[in-house]
């Protein structure tokens, strides 16, 4: 039975009971020592209980190698079909997500929107008494509504409840069709998440990565530091290997196993140091999380059903296990699920095993900003609602019952209720017109597009929400090695015998001690898995495969030709006595070994000033160990370490120390045995930045993005490679450059205590940390976010590829994690995964998140436009005409184009290189700015202009009959219909102004390039056409003609118009765009605006650079127009009556200490403590109390551009000649 058969991720899902049929079939017809139940009470025991079982019952490791019918050193050597037999057997790796919901499902959600309830409950009421018709109704109804109602006209009052429903149903149908387009697209990202994850798998004697879902019991896995583990397991062999099984334990601390301690090893938990071999004994829904998962799977179902059915769940939520670390609250933010086995399933965080209590990050920026939007909206269009209807229930009572003095007639309460209805109806379309329903909408579209395009450009999203935040990014910290440089590392320098080599040595130049003990260090002290393959293609280069830095030393042991292949096959790596496997506090990795005469060796390879700390001897030109003094150790380390690493080059040196048979040394104490080691080599490792990184870091700091390079490698190394990236700039001494002990010690009280205080001394001028650990990255991270130096919070990305990096990444408002280099714990805990592991790539994402923002901003603007119009418009016209000319059936079809289908629209516009020409809009910047403000008050004042003209005049203007005051249940008028029609058209013209946000003028710029905003606007368009004009030619087809066309016009809501009618509907809507060329002029949008200022006077506003950033970086030739007509307008105003003498500017005073903008702005400060030093501005910069309006005027005349672009020259802005004018 396939997989597809059992159920693949979206396939049969009706087979979830094949899986647990398996499970009970045991070793039937498997042919295997071990039945799936033993394998299974085998796992569930712990410690000497479990090693007990093991040896007792099966013959330790090489008896349960031996009955599943594997080799512990090789793994399987078998063909498909047996490894199918498996799988039948033992089952898949692999745990079937949640069945997801149904489109029916998502109907019935689509179906409980509030308003759209309001609105089908109106409408059926509405329909119930339209089918009532009581004695005289049709004479009484004269009398109450002033008018005469005709029978058609009767009969039809059905026709606009029926159109509600019908509206209403097309409304829900195209959401669940979003919903369920949106929910294939996150399974499919899970499916990519799941399959990205690998295991180092033998098979007949090979190792290879296979994907974890091909696992099969009875597969022998290597595990090293970092990796999660993608079964469960039998440990054959291991070196200092310490597991955290916290995931399902509970066990904060970690475990350390060996084969003949505590061999059992369980999926789903982390690989914290060492590394090993394991033989599978169980998999998927089998293993131990597996088994968690199927119990508590069923308790999660039945609470999700019992959740839906108290209300809609989150927007774009899935439903698969989510983890606790990392959650956002809120309707648009949807977090993925983790990054955990290819078994599907979050097994063991996801049901709920793993402590609760862990803090919550903050509202992402965008999700705050829209949720506070959204209530303030919804308050606005409730009271607008609500007040509608009062005043239209009022007006027909005072109208009926005092004015005309009718008395209440029973006979007529039904369609008094049919009035009271239609007002009812009319104040719910009031309230959908205001509420921005399309908003969820259009952030879950632009995610799932940013989303679904970031993966082509190497982002991996596993966090909804990261993609936005990563737009509000304001400081970066990155790794060094494989981020901003290629990873490919190669010894170019080498220090051996005495001797500096300025390239990899000759074998000859070496005595052949030192090449034997230099090729064995190499090849021994290193990890298995890393190994130099033949290349690929004739010409290329040789491939490296594992840890980078590892094959650059074996290239230099190939290169001084000996055979690392060899080396390792005379010591297998199960016969090491001892690894103190790498991690990031010892920085070094050492391996002990038997000696062939007797006797143990131990090699040890790390950072240079490290091992060189624990040498008492090095190698001489002969091979001979000589003492190595303090002295000598220093001089080593200032002549030759020092000068390797100023040249960008990483450092290591190698050494050995041999030991006596007798006593053994005691291995676990390794301070007492990694000393008094002799030093073989010291070598230098390029590793040559990536050639796209140092303009990818300047387009960052063009878009205000701090880069700091937090790295674990030698200062002066670290302080090279930052500046080829340009982290550093040339000549620059302001910034620093720390080594973790340095950077703890500036930062830490007596007690050893982090303080903010003396954190916000360091980061904000910190740009490289080197020599640090992770936590010191955790620190640095934490410390920026909680800082409050600055006006607004900082924004923090943080890449990183270790285990010990989880916390660093889990704090950061976005973690990075590398997609090659990465360990799966670091992976787990980032929010996107960067699959090229470069740092290009974070650009991109800066790029995706600011084109979210951007797009929900256009949104915004466009959909507020017609929402101010729609309200404005429906409740004026039903206060003054008792009747709303923008009819329920007429707004639902606008709420449908103008909501669903322009946040798909405007949602899915691509990026644009000039989104990186401006700074953060930061975490306390308006989602609504000013030009936005401008732009919807702008256009909609001409909308409301155009409209309540065709109101109040449009019966004059076309020589057609008014709509207004008309019967209950008339049919649409022509005088409506060109309403309802030229309002449609304005918004979708309004629609292309709506692209832009900060003024630009052409609105065509692009356009092109959004296929699916073309085809939206230009099909809307068709259906708008179709909608006023259809059934319009039924006239001539007698009185069945004249009903059915009549039927059709009032399922519409629209009159059929005649050509001319047309063209004059299209004219009208083409004014949008006129209008809105003409209002954004830089008369009207930028220099025309201003604000009083103290003493009456005004000063003009100035468009700083977040409204309009892309004006802030063209150069001076394309600003000067607008510079210029903005001091233009300052300079011809009359001059006041007593104008002010001309300033005497002090070179200083104490006031400058006591503005807040002169603390906050470091470039002000910086500029201000400097001018007493400068001859050519000492004396002028002015007091301000020689400004009338003392300080705020001062500052409201400097503006920020003093400290930031305008030089302080004698002449500007100081020139008496323009302050006289002002």
């Amino acid at each position: 039975m396939g997989l597809g058969e059992l159920g693949g991720t979206g396939g049969d899902w009706e087979n979830w009971e094949n899986w647990e049929l398996l499970a009970a079939m045991g070793d039937a017809g498997g042919g295997f020592g071990l039945a799936l139940p033993e394998l299974r009470a085998l796992m569930e025991l712990r410690g000497p209980e479990a090693l007990l079982r093991l040896q007792r019952d099966l013959g330790g490791v090489s008896g349960l190698c031996r009955r599943l019918r594997t080799s512990p050193t090789d793994g399987l050597s078998e063909g498909p079909p047996e490894l199918e037999r498996r799988r039948r057997v033992f089952g898949r790796n692999w745990i079937p997500p949640r069945r997801p919901k149904s489109f029916a499902a998502l109907v019935w959600e689509a179906l409980q929107d509030v308003t759209l309830v309001i609105l089908e409950v109106a409408a059926l009421v509405s329909l119930g008494l339209s089918f009532y018709a009581p004695p005289s109704a049709a004479d009484e109804g004269d009398t109450a509504s002033g008018g005469a109602e005709d029978e058609g006209e009767a009969a039809a009052g059905w026709i606009e409840g029926a159109a509600i429903l019908l509206s209403v149903a097309c409304v829900v149908l195209v959401t669940a069709s979003n919903d369920w387009s949106k929910e294939r697209q996150f399974r499919g990202l899970q499916s990519r998440l799941q399959r990205e994850q690998r295991a180092a798998v033998l098979r007949g004697g090979r190792l290879a990565q296979l994907p974890v879902a091909d696992l099969v019991v009875g597969d022998v896995v290597q595990v090293k530091y970092g990796d999660l583990l993608p079964a469960d397991g039998v440990l054959i062999q291991g070196n200092d290997l310490k597991i955290d099984e916290s995931a399902l334990t509970g066990e904060s601390d970690h475990v350390r196993k060996a084969p003949d301690k505590d061999p059992l090893l369980l999926s789903g938990t982390h690989v914290m140091e060492g590394s090993g071999r394991m033989v599978v004994t169980a998999v998927g829904v089998n293993s131990q999380s597996g088994i968690i998962f199927t119990l508590l799977g069923a308790a999660g179902d039945d609470e999700d059903e019992g959740r839906d059915r108290k209300g809609k769940p989150q927007d774009g939520a899935v439903d698969t296990p989510q983890p606790k670390g990392k959650r956002q609250d809120g309707a648009v933010a949807m977090e993925m699920q983790p990054l955990k086995s290819a078994e599907g399933g979050d097994a063991a965080e996801g049901t709920g095993t793993r402590p609760r209590g862990g803090p919550k990050k903050e509202k992402s920026v965008l999700q705050a900003k829209l949720t506070q939007l959204a209530v303030q909206i919804g308050k606005a269009g409730l009271a607008m609602s609500a007040i509608t209807v009062i005043i239209l229930v009022l007006y027909f009572v005072i109208e009926t019952f005092v004015v005309q003095g009718r008395p209440w007639l029973a006979e007529c309460a039904p369609l008094y209720v049919q009035y009271w209805v239609k007002f009812f109806i009319i104040g719910v379309t009031v309230l959908v017109v205001a509420v921005p329903e399309g908003l969820p909408l259009a952030v879950t579209i632009s995610l799932a597009y940013s989303v679904k395009k970031m993966m082509k450009d190497n982002n991996l999203v596993r966090h909804l929400d990261a993609c936005e935040t990563m737009g509000n990014a304001t400081a970066i910290c990155s790794d060094k090695t494989g981020t901003l440089t290629t990873n490919r590392m190669t010894v170019v320098q080498a220090f051996v015998g005495g001797s500096h080599f300025g390239h990899p040595p000759a074998p000859a130049a070496l005595a052949p001690p030192t090449l034997d003990l230099l090729a064995q260090a190499i090849a021994i002290n290193s990890a298995y898995t890393s190994k130099i393959l033949p290349p690929e293609a004739p010409g290329a280069l040789p491939r490296q495969v594992g840890n980078k830095t590892e094959c650059a030393l074996l290239g230099l042991a190939l290169a001084l030709g000996r055979d690392p292949e060899a080396e390792r096959a005379q010591v297998p790596e199960e016969h090491l006595v001892k690894v103190f496997t790498f991690n990031s506090e010892r920085k070094s990795m050492s391996t002990v070994t038997r000696r062939p005469g007797g006797g143990f060796r131990l090699f040890c390879k790390g950072a240079s000033e490290m091992v060189l700390r624990r040498c008492s001897s090095m190698l001489d030109a002969g091979g001979s160990p000589r003492v190595l003094g303090g002295a000598e150790r220093e001089e080593l380390l200032r002549r030759v370490v020092e000068p390797m690493a100023g040249g960008g080059l990483r450092t290591l040196a190698l050494a050995f120390r041999d030991f006596p048979p007798r006593p053994e040394p005691p291995w676990e104490d390794e301070a007492a045995v990694v000393r008094e080691l002799t030093c073989i080599a010291i070598v230098g490792i390029e590793d040559p930045v990536r050639p796209e990184v140092p303009e990818a870091i300047r387009k960052c700091q063009r878009a205000g993005i701090t880069v700091r390079m937090v790295t674990g490698d030698n200062l002066d190394t670290a302080r090279a490679i930052a500046a080829k990236c340009g982290i550093l700039p040339a000549g620059s001494g302001e910034w620093l450059c720390l080594e973790g002990t340095e950077f703890n010690r500036r930062i830490r009280n007596e007690r050893g205590e982090v303080e903010q205080e003396r954190l916000d001394k360091v980061w904000p001028k910190l740009r490289v940390l080197a020599r640090s650990s992770p936590t010191d990255k955790h620190t640095l991270v934490k410390g920026i976010i909680d800082s409050t130096i600055g006006d607004q919070r900082q924004v923090v990305a943080v890449t990183g590829d270790g285990t010990n990096d989880g916390p660093a990444l889990k704090k950061a408002d976005v973690g990075f994690a590398m997609g090659i280099a990465g360990t799966d714990v670091a992976k787990e805990a980032s929010d996107i995964i960067l699959t090229d592991d470069n740092f290009s790539s974070i650009v991109k994402a800066v790029m995706w998140g600011r084109n979210v923002y951007d797009s929900i901003a256009k949104f915004l603007q466009f959909q507020l436009t017609v929402n101010v119009v729609a309200v404005i418009v429906a409740f004026t016209g039903a206060c003054i005409t008792q009747d709303s000319p923008l009819k329920a059936v007429q707004m639902l079809w606008v709420n449908l184009i103008m909501d669903t289908l322009a946040s798909l629209a405007l949602a899915t516009e691509p990026p644009t290189e000039a989104l990186l020409l401006r700074k953060p809009y930061g975490r306390e910047h308006p989602l609504l700015s000013g030009t936005m403000l401008r732009n919807i008050l702008g256009h909609a004042a001409y909308q409301l202009l155009v409209i309540f003209t065709l109101l109040f005049a449009g019966e004059v203007l076309f020589d057609i009959d008014s709509g207004r005051a008309a019967p209950l249940h008339a049919p649409p008028s022509e005088h409506f219909t060109i309403i309802f029609n030229t309002f449609v058209l304005m918004q979708l013209f309004n629609e292309l102004n709506a692209r832009k946000l900060h003024g630009e003028r052409n609105v065509f710029e692009g356009v092109c390039a959004n296929p699916v905003f073309c085809a939206i606007v230009l099909g809307t368009f068709a259906v708008q056409v179709g909608h006023g004009d259809m059934g319009g030619h039924c006239g001539d087809m007698g009185t069945h003609g004249d009903t059915h066309g009549d039927t059709q016009e009032r399922l519409r809501g629209c009159s059929p118009l005649s050509a001319e009618q047309w063209l004059w509907c299209l004219f009208v809507g083409l004014g949008e765009l006129l209008w809105g060329q003409v209002r954004d002029t830089p008369t009207w949008g930028h220099v025309l605006v201003c604000v009083p200022g103290p003493g009456g006077r005004r000063w003009p506003e100035r468009s700083g650079p977040r409204e309009h950033p892309e004006v802030a970086e063209l150069g001076r030739g394309k600003v000067l127009w607008v510079r210029g007509l903005s001091r233009v307008q300052t300079q011809v105003r009359p001059p006041p009556n007593n104008p002010p003498p001309p300033p005497k500017f002090p070179t200083h005073g104490p006031e400058f200490g006591e503005t807040p903008k002169l603390g906050k702005n470091p470039k002000i400060r910086e500029k201000f403590q400097n001018s007493g030093k400068n001859p050519q501005i000492r004396g002028k910069i002015p007091k301000f109390g020689q400004f009338p309006g003392g300080k705020s005027e001062f500052w409201g005349f400097l503006g920020e551009d003093f400290g930031v672009s305008c030089p302080p020259t004698p002449n500007f802005p100081f020139n008496p000649k323009i302050w006289g004018k002002s």
